[in-house]
């Protein structure tokens, strides 16, 4: 919850993947509150108030996971709508005059973008997604210590960039007001 505040203020795309990874993390402890608490939350150098926040957020998410049916799979809503967001910030920049730098990084990761596409990835989710897809994937091979190719490598050095560039985007258009006219 501390984590997930802090990132939703700062950087909107490492939320997105922060919360990803508490839905992956929640399935881990198969949705057992009480195994969270015990076996996650407890290891946090946290006072017993955060603690019991901690769990009341998790305990929360829990049963919006139960209530969705993404208990085995998937994304919980406000994760989607947040994804949903970020699709349509990413479609009013390229469609604005105003944004050729974020049109350059984009051209530059189209290719990823399709190549991923190519590769089996889902054909209904969008770019942002697809992108998202990418650094959720290669975060989980690094987590496992796992092996990442170079080409991966040089994939997600560029997606990061671009995905980067959005969620600032996105912040200053949460702070300021981006114009696209």
């Amino acid at each position: 919850m501390f984590i997930a505040q802090e990132l939703r203020k700062n950087n909107i795309a490492e939320y997105l993947l922060y919360m990803w990874q508490v839905e992956d993390t929640i399935r881990a402890f198969d949705c057992s509150l009480s195994r969270i608490r015990r076996e996650y939350i407890d290891r946090f150098d946290y006072t017993e108030e955060q603690k019991d926040d901690e769990a009341d957020w998790f305990g929360n998410l829990i049963k919006m996971m139960n209530e969705e049916g993404c208990r085995a799979q998937g994304h919980l809503q406000i994760n989607k709508v947040t994804l949903q967001l970020l699709s349509e910030l990413h479609a009013q920049l390229l469609a604005s005059p105003k944004f050729p730098f974020y049109n350059t990084a984009y051209y530059k990761v189209l290719p990823f973008i399709v190549e991923l596409r190519n590769h089996g990835a889902n054909k209904e989710e969008g770019e942002i997604e697809t992108c998202l897809n990418l650094l959720y994937g290669v975060m989980m091979l690094r987590l496992q210590k796992k092996e990442v190719s170079t080409s991966t490598s040089h994939a997600v050095k560029e997606v990061s960039t671009f995905i980067g560039m959005l969620s600032d985007y996105y912040k200053k258009d949460k702070e300021e007001g981006l114009k696209f006219e």
